[in-house]
């Protein structure tokens, strides 16, 4: 009966040793043993066995071969007009790009970063993530978050967020950056906290919260401190992820004062530097105010102070640098089983990868990103040079030929692809919604290539009035089957992202996971140009009609592109073509984490400081 067991248990079929009795007489003293003794040992023997087995399986487990076919997409003569008016296109964005990141990596510029480093002795903020870090490539969001506002520049929003690798976890990080405006919060600020702690929360991220902030800005405090979605909801958030054993750890590199003060004593492990970092509701400006008393920082919520006496952090560090180690070992204890590397032969490795990298060069997308709808080339081949092999497995290839459905795999993650390849009519949309089920039901992440239309169809005849109401519904029907997809989505916006067709393509307010841009991305209700189609029409005064569509036009112009979204965080971040497939690498390994957590199931209560 064991060999049998041992037989369907093991790999291979080979015979397990510790299922086999020996063949060889017992002493006689063994002959004494209970009936209780022996059924012990067997049972002993059966586990053993059956953790070899399976951890054997588990070494070995592997996904299923594709054999998808090649999509051959090369470029042609007659798309060479087309190709070069993109590039032209893309190099102006490029320049734009380049332009506003050295803006961006300057911070509060030279002055404030000599305050910072001589006079308050602190490490600049991506010096510390240097530090906490495993290498500097990490996925940086919405660098461009609060440049172009109406109260003025405000240099990734003041703060940096992102996920990095920490002791090869995958972490969010939320870092103050003091030399913008000294750290004081601005609405956008709390906004893209708030976006960071919910990719957090959505993938199950571990977050590190690097704080050195000086509140927030008073003279804008309506549109900081009231609402459901301003300042109050980071704490919320911070509970809400303790509860769902997301772990939290927090550094205090610097002040955290008024609101800032919550975040480290809500967090669920505290490392605090000494006489850099401070905690307190009311800085010693308001107690000699109030009391008349002065109070040095340190005295009033030092490291000290708060390690030894109020229990407020759990960590003191003499230095910056002995912090980020605190935090990478503190990093190092939570209950997340990453899977080994398999070692392999390095010629292996190399032909390995030279079969996942598509047939076309990633630069060709620059020449393939539309500086406009009537741009655009096939979405086919913006799929050839982004998927392993340039392999694609089409679904419906002949129904709804204006939405590219189908399966590919982009650095050995199988996903299911939709792009539009024109406007997104009655078959479409429902292709698109049959497409995005059976994903669902298989259980396979999601990647949107966004071009839409730059304005709805237009209702001229009794007719077409019929046809658009079929498109209408066939939409909503697509809509419904977006949202309620419990799959990871990732959508990029690689030409126009307009109108009602951008939700059913899985637009900001339907929740992807990530949302990138491309730089010659347009976002508004229509194109600049087709103002009209937005205008009731008025007769007998079309001379100020003109005007007033002018106007618009030359607004949605301005409001539409790609840097202006960026500023107001309504995206992930602006991504360059050439690098789309990295990204896309980094947010499917990202997603791909949550399942090495060994404990996620049971609910419990945020923890609770002295």
């Amino acid at each position: 009966m064991y060999l049998c067991m041992a037989r369907c248990v093991c790999s291979g079929g080979r015979v397990c040793p510790a299922f086999v009795p020996p063949y060889v007489q017992s002493p006689s003293w063994m002959l004494r043993n209970t009936t209780q003794e022996r059924h012990h040992r067997l049972a002993e023997q059966r586990l053993h066995c059956s953790v070899r087995c399976m951890s054997s399986a588990a070494r070995k487990r592997r996904t299923l071969r594709s054999a998808f076919p090649v999509l051959e997409q090369p470029l042609q003569p007659i798309h060479q007009h087309v190709y070069e008016a993109n590039l032209r296109n893309s190099d102006a964005c490029y320049k734009k790009y380049m332009e506003l990141s050295e803006k961006v990596r300057k911070g509060g510029g030279e002055n404030a970063i000599t305050r910072h480093t001589k006079r308050n002795r602190k490490l600049l903020v991506r010096d510390r993530l240097r530090l906490l870090l495993d290498d500097e490539d990490f996925l940086e969001l919405s660098p461009f978050a609060g440049l172009g506002l109406p109260y003025g520049d405000i240099p990734s929003a003041g703060c940096l967020t992102g996920i990095g690798r920490i002791n090869g976890l995958w972490c969010v990080f939320i870092a103050n950056d003091a030399t913008v405006k000294g750290g004081t919060a601005y609405p956008i600020t709390v906004k893209k906290q708030l976006r960071a702690q919910e990719v957090a929360i959505q993938n199950r991220l571990p977050c590190v919260y690097l704080v050195d902030s000086g509140g927030a800005f008073l003279p804008l405090q309506s549109e900081i401190f009231p609402d459901k979605n301003q300042g109050g909801r980071t704490f919320y958030n911070e509970a809400i992820m303790s509860a769902m054993k997301i772990p939290q750890v927090s550094v205090v590199c610097g002040s955290c004062t008024a609101g800032g003060a919550y975040i480290p004593t809500m967090a669920e492990e505290a490392v605090m530097v000494h006489r850099i970092g401070t905690i307190f509701l009311g800085g010693p400006p308001l107690v000699k105010a109030a009391t008349g008393e002065e109070v040095t920082p340190e005295d009033l919520g030092g490291a000290r102070l708060h390690a030894e006496v109020s229990g407020c952090v759990d960590h003191f560090a003499w230095e910056e640098k002995e912090a980020y180690n605190y935090t990478r070992n503190i990093i190092s204890t939570l209950n997340f089983q990453l899977p080994e590397e398999e070692d392999e032969d390095e010629e292996v490795m190399k032909k390995r990868k030279a079969e996942e990298e598509p047939l076309y060069s990633s630069e060709e997308l620059l020449g393939l990103a539309p500086q406009s709808y009537n741009y655009s080339l096939d979405a086919k081949m913006v799929v050839s040079r982004l998927t392993d092999g340039s392999r694609f497995q089409e679904f419906k290839a002949r129904y709804g030929t204006t939405l590219i459905t189908g399966f590919a795999k982009i650095h050995g993650h199988l996903v299911g692809i939709v792009a539009n390849n024109g406007e997104l009519s009655y078959e479409a949309a429902l292709k698109g919604s049959h497409f995005v089920q059976l994903c669902a039901q298989r259980d396979v992440p999601l990647l949107f290539l966004q071009n839409t239309a730059p304005t709805a169809a237009r209702t001229i005849s009794t007719t077409q009035a019929e046809m658009n109401s079929n498109r209408l519904k066939a939409q909503g029907s697509m809509m419904s089957a977006v949202a309620c997809a419990s799959v990871p989505k990732i959508t990029v916006v690689i030409g126009g992202c307009h109108g009602a067709d951008s939700y059913a393509m899985c637009g900001r307010a339907f929740d992807p996971n990530f949302l990138f841009l491309w730089p010659n991305a347009r976002v508004a209700m229509s194109a600049a140009g087709h103002a009209g189609s937005l205008l009731p029409p008025d007769v007998g005064q079309e001379e100020d009609q003109k005007k007033q569509e002018d106007m618009l036009n030359r607004r949605l112009k301005e409001e539409s592109s790609a840097f202006f979204s960026s500023g107001r965080l309504w995206d992930d971040g602006v991504v360059l073509p050439q690098n789309t497939r990295k990204v896309l690498r980094d947010c499917l390994d990202i997603i791909k984490q949550q399942q090495y957590q060994l404990s996620t199931e049971t609910p419990q209560s945020a923890p609770l400081r002295m």
